[in-house]
């Protein structure tokens, strides 16, 4: 199952592809594969932040801020560094966060309640 993001001025979105700290704006539409995502998470940034394009320009976001964090499965990750003496490697998975800030109109909900349908246990 997919969810679609589209291009809209209010979302931007963060992966670990970047540079830490950077955010990138939403400029075309994209797919996301639910299959593919081990665990999900929503919540709202309670103060402001400073974040970078990817020309190093600030970019604040700002309180009220809300972000879907979508942490993929282990086999869209890579080997980052061997722990101990070669007895297991760190992931590091790939994962993508959503910004929707505040003067974003609808898909943060539509997103987040498509996600939430799929739960089962949802008290």
């Amino acid at each position: 199952m997919f969810i679609k993001v589209r291009k809209n001025c209010g979302i931007y979105m963060e992966h670990n592809g970047l540079e830490q700290g950077h955010l990138v704006p939403v400029t075309s539409n994209f797919l996301i594969n639910l299959n593919q995502v081990a665990e999900v998470s929503f919540y709202t940034i309670k103060e402001s932040k400073t974040r970078y394009d990817l020309e190093h320009h600030a970019v604040t976001v700002p309180p009220h801020t809300r972000v879907i964090h979508l942490q993929m499965s282990y086999l869209f990750g890579s080997y980052k560094e061997t722990v101990g003496d070669k007895k297991g490697r760190l992931v590091d998975r790939c994962y993508y966060k959503l910004y929707f800030m505040p003067e974003e109109m609808g898909q943060y909900e539509a997103i987040r309640s498509h996600i939430e349908g799929l739960v089962i246990n949802q008290d």
